[in-house]
């Protein structure tokens, strides 16, 4: 590569990059939201058990790559192939995840933007009980391509002037900030809703295991902690693989994935610790879906005790996990254009910028002008037809092949991974892993892809 290689001032900043990317709205709402449709604590054990299976060895093998390549995905698993050009298009395929990802996206992040900035300004319709019915606030957010185009172009801006000051000053120190900030507010909520009335049966729901509704649904409840825990850090379209080639060799991998498994994964158990308290206290749904963070939780809001303050921080917190995850993937993106056409970072962040904002229309149209069209049959729109296919497609296709190419000898080969993935000091990665590695793991993600094209067109 002609372009000279950025690193990462700091352990600190490598741990905060990669979690911000792994941490969004997977962790903040989905990871809630599962919880409460499959029975509560169970259904945590499960996930911290798939977690540790397929999350852990995983994104070891995404560092490693990018470590070992130095580079981006595509050109690191071509240059450690030995320059095999199936490995080329295979990666590629897999990277373009990044872009269909930011295509939809982008447009929730500015829904999140909308609703902070709607609190912050103290608007009647949010902050009273006299106000606008909430739900019709969001179907006029959604029905108006202008209003959402200009936060979504807001939050694409923001991130590209992020990662266009250069990855120590820009990237790296924007996602310290970012992260710093959402940890104390999710700690502050977490202690707040703790103390509501009726907090003591939503942490029941959510802690104790009900083995009942286990045993009677153990099938879908375990194929829905081992979705949760694939895609809850963004494995499989490498994201990770470029942070991983912006560190050195002085650690193994190893620790730095435990690390940053535990942080992604407390934050998301912390956030559980903010929906069912609140959802229990307020006699709202903790499966409600979608609504539940747009419709639900800012009727809650109405009618506590300072609606605007507790309404901001939950929305800014939401707001800075989605734009973490989208100044990470932007650096990815904006990381192969630099390396691929030998760009300055200035202008391979405006072009990204530039081309996020036009791809993500699609979904913003799909709201209002296009919200006739239904891809995936009815009710569905762009926005399902895009995150189809990512979470069904692209991620399980990516992580498929990245366990099969650091796994055999016609990739990179066991070999070579276990020698990059254990150099330095530290936890050593487990040798005795090779034949869950090279045979069950792609076995499990195949059986992921298989099972949730079954739900989908069921």
């Amino acid at each position: 590569m002609a372009c000279q290689r950025e690193s990462l001032s700091s352990r600190l900043g490598f741990i905060l990059l990669s979690v911000g990317c792994a941490v969004g709205l997977g962790n903040v709402w989905r990871f809630p939201y599962v919880t409460g449709k499959y029975g509560g604590g169970m259904f945590v054990l499960l996930y911290l058990l798939c977690l540790i299976c397929i999350g852990f060895p995983l994104l070891a093998m995404e560092l490693s790559i990018g470590r070992g390549g130095r580079s981006n995905l595509v050109h690191s698993m071509q240059t450690l192939s030995g320059g095999k050009t199936s490995w080329k298009f295979i990666s590629s395929l897999a990277f373009c995840g990044n872009i269909l990802l930011m295509m939809y996206y982008t447009t929730i992040a500015g829904w999140l933007m909308y609703y902070a900035a709607g609190y912050i300004s103290g608007n009647d319709s949010l902050c009273t009980t006299t106000g606008d019915n909430v739900e019709s606030i969001f179907n006029s957010l959604t029905g108006s391509w202008q209003i959402s185009t200009s936060y979504m172009v807001a939050v694409v801006a923001l991130s590209s002037l992020m990662c266009s000051s250069g990855l120590r000053k820009g990237v790296e120190k924007s996602t310290k900030v970012m992260m710093t900030i959402l940890f104390l507010l999710i700690a502050v909520m977490a202690v707040y809703a703790l103390t509501l009335p009726g907090a003591g049966e939503g942490l029941s729901f959510y802690l104790k295991p009900d083995f009942d509704k286990f045993s009677a649904n153990f099938g879908e409840t375990l194929f829905a902690a081992l979705g949760q825990a694939f895609f809850t850090l963004s494995i499989g379209a490498g994201s990770m693989t470029v942070f991983g080639s912006y560190i050195g060799k002085e650690r193994r991998l190893t620790e730095e994935c435990i690390t940053i498994i535990s942080l992604d994964t407390l934050i998301a158990l912390l956030a559980g610790l903010i929906i069912f308290p609140i959802c229990f206290s307020f006699n709202v749904s903790p499966a409600a879906g979608p609504g539940l963070i747009f419709v639900s939780m800012p009727n809650v809001f109405k009618t506590m005790a300072g609606a605007r303050w507790w309404g901001s921080a939950f929305f800014i917190f939401l707001t800075l996990a989605a734009l973490t995850t989208v100044v990470a993937v932007f650096e990815n993106i904006i990381c192969f254009i630099m390396e691929r056409w030998n760009m300055k970072r200035p202008a391979a962040s405006l072009i990204t910028g530039i081309s996020i904002a036009l791809l993500s229309m699609p979904c913003i149209l799909g709201g209002n002008v296009l919200k006739t069209f239904h891809p995936l049959g009815k009710e569905s729109s762009i926005l399902d037809l895009e995150d189809f296919i990512v979470s069904q497609n692209l991620l399980p296709f990516g992580a498929f092949f990245i366990a099969l190419f650091c796994s055999h000898k016609f990739g990179w080969n066991w070999q070579n991974f276990i020698a990059e993935v254990n150099t330095g000091c530290g936890l050593k990665f487990p040798t005795a892993a090779k034949f869950y590695c090279k045979w069950l793991l792609p076995m499990i993600i195949m059986v992921i892809f298989i099972i949730g094209y079954k739900q989908i067109f069921q």
